[in-house]
């Protein structure tokens, strides 16, 4: 007992454990050096520090005295004690020790393995490993062995708790029975595992595979596409050479033009010149007769020059007509020739879906224009004839569907206040006000929308998007058989504004819902 006080009195109050390392504070509390610097980082930046025992205060982190007497005193204290060993359990029926294997419950004994191929195999007899004590394989209330397990209470049970205790009446099964019941459950959640990782590492694989074809995909569309620019440039330093070589021309054939015209000028001149030179002979004669007898070069007195726009319009110009007619031409050209450029290098010619809005699915407040490609909010109701394709709210569909292939559209939104566009099932609700019918509200239509805030909506989820500007105009881009629905923003460059996987099962319809002082129109 004195022993036992000792070890009381030796032991750390934070980790109540013998003291390692005993250290005081001022207060004379004592702990282990590692515990209380614990202690004491934890109280770091609180404004003070405090005994964990007694709670006196301190401004500074405290000075720790180390004890160094209690320190041996713990040291022979451990020495004359140490810690007890587990004590083996031993067979019960053997005459020497021999360690037991397993422990009956039912017996209240524990056996070797020569002993326990004797004992009886009754399910009652249930085994467990070697242990001493069994109180707590003993019911609590009636100090019974428990043997049982109550299913409806999940509990395990003694023989009194069932006949007559909290759990008379309820279904009850032997321990081993419920616990191999139990097992099997396990066994098959366990099965249920597997299959289920299985079937992850299965999507793992086709998730690389699709990563490394779609990366094979891409590098593949790469080299197409730059040799496409390559076809492109070419014919563009083609029709260039073409174009500055006719420009050549002209310049050299207009400066042959000119050096001949000035050839012929410089050569009249001489010939002016000698000709003034022979008048001015005549009139520096002194004898009157002489001068009369003298007789100028008959061309003299009759000769007139070009003017400067003559001469101009002799020489030629550079045609600038001529070099924008030909430079339109082959512009020209390279543009009819473009898709069979893409064809060349197997890259699709996708063209623009021709959108015109179907007023037969038009709600009674909106109006359609004459060529059926803008709709705006009207609160005068039309009195269109009723029908099943057009909606009670105000909503309406395009002409044409989609069942296939892939297409795109554009959206001019800027004249909207609020919008909301997308694409529609034909299956989508047209006669009730509610979710059924809202685009991107259901799972019959995907939707990108503006009200206060710019985003996605598909079976009433909505994701928020966040686009560098304005958004004014709107791509829509369907691929039908990869059920894909993209979103773009069409600015400078244009930017990618969300995207939808589904896989599509019915037509889809270009779908639109016009707000108050709103307008939507599809660009051409």
């Amino acid at each position: 007992m004195a022993s036992a006080d000792l070890g009381a009195e030796l032991s750390c109050s934070i980790c109540l454990s013998t003291y390692t390392d005993p250290v005081s504070l001022r207060c004379g509390h004592i702990f282990c050096q590692d515990c209380i610097m614990k202690v004491l980082d934890t109280q770091e930046g609180a404004g003070g520090y405090s005994c964990p025992e007694c709670r006196a205060e301190y401004q500074e982190r405290p000075a720790l005295e180390k004890k160094r007497k209690l320190s041996n005193i713990v040291e022979r204290f451990l020495c004359s004690h140490p810690e007890p060993e587990e004590t083996p359990i031993f067979c019960t029926y053997c005459d020497s020790p021999v360690p037991a294997t397993k422990t009956c419950l039912q017996c209240d004994a524990s056996f070797c393995d020569t002993h326990l191929s004797k004992h009886s195999k009754s399910a009652e007899h249930v085994l467990s490993e070697p242990t001493v004590s069994l109180e707590d394989r003993k019911c609590s209330v009636h100090k019974e062995m428990v043997k049982y397990y109550c299913s409806e209470d999940s509990a395990a049970i003694c023989i009194s708790c069932w006949v007559a205790g909290d759990h008379r009446g309820h279904h009850v099964e032997l321990l081993n029975v419920a616990s191999e019941k139990k097992k099997e459950t396990l066994r098959s959640v366990t099965e249920t595992l597997k299959s289920e990782i299985k079937e992850n590492e299965r999507r793992v694989q086709r998730l690389q595979d699709h990563r490394r074809e779609e990366k094979g995909k891409a590098a593949s569309v790469t080299e197409r596409v730059t040799d496409l620019f390559r076809d492109i440039r070419e014919k563009l330093d083609t029709l260039e050479r073409e174009v500055l070589g006719e420009i050549s021309r002209q310049e050299e054939q207009m400066s042959l033009s000119v050096s001949d015209l000035i050839t012929q000028l410089e050569k009249q001149k001489d010939e002016l010149s000698r000709k003034i030179s022979s008048i001015e002979e005549i009139y520096n004669i002194t004898d009157p007769l002489t001068v009369l007898k003298e007789e100028p070069e008959s061309d003299v007195i009759s000769h007139r020059s070009c003017d400067v726009t003559s001469d101009v319009r002799v020489a030629g110009c550079v045609d600038e007509g001529i070099i924008s007619q030909m430079l339109q031409k082959g512009l020209l050209h390279l543009s009819d020739n473009l898709m069979d450029l893409q064809r060349k290098r197997q890259l699709s010619v996708m063209e623009k879906a021709d959108i015109l809005l179907d007023i037969k699915t038009a709600s009674n407040y909106i109006i359609i224009s004459e060529d059926r490609r803008s709709a705006s909010y009207t609160d005068v109701y039309k009195h269109r004839p009723d029908g099943p394709e057009r909606f009670i709210v105000r909503q309406l569909l395009s002409s044409c569907s989609f069942s296939s292939g892939r297409h795109y559209w554009e959206v001019d939104v800027s004249a909207a206040e609020k919008w909301l566009i997308g694409v529609a099932g034909h299956s989508i609700e047209r006669k009730k006000n509610g979710n059924e019918s809202y685009i991107g509200y259901n799972n019959k239509s995907w939707a990108l929308y503006f009200i206060d805030k710019p985003g996605a909506r598909h079976n009433n989820v909505h994701k928020k998007i966040t686009p560098d500007s304005p958004v004014q105009t709107v791509r829509i881009y369907l691929d039908y058989e990869a059920g894909r629905l993209s979103f773009y923003q069409l600015c400078d460059p244009i930017r990618h504004l969300h995207t939808f996987s589904a896989t599509f099962t019915e037509p889809l319809y270009a779908a639109f819902y016009v707000y108050k002082n709103s307008c939507i129109k599809v660009l051409k």
